[in-house]
């Protein structure tokens, strides 16, 4: 009987330390998660800013262009 007890305390000992260790993992990924999110939202921010440049130079050069034409 104390045999399985032990083996039963140890089971639990086990079990303890794997999910204290799954938890840590899991506090990591999360942070890592957390960070990727904000480097994808600046990197976006940086591409939306320069979609802007590219959209409003095209935008630019057909007006001058049209104006030249016409005037």
């Amino acid at each position: 009987m104390a045999a399985r007890k032990s083996a039963g305390m140890q089971a639990l000992a086990e079990i303890a330390r794997h999910e204290k260790e799954c938890g840590e993992r899991w506090k990591d990924a999360h942070r890592e998660l957390q960070n990727l999110s904000k480097d994808v939202k600046t990197h976006a921010a940086r591409w939306e800013k320069m979609a802007w440049l590219v959209v409003s130079t095209v935008v630019a050069g057909f007006l001058a262009t049209v104006l030249k034409t016409f005037f």
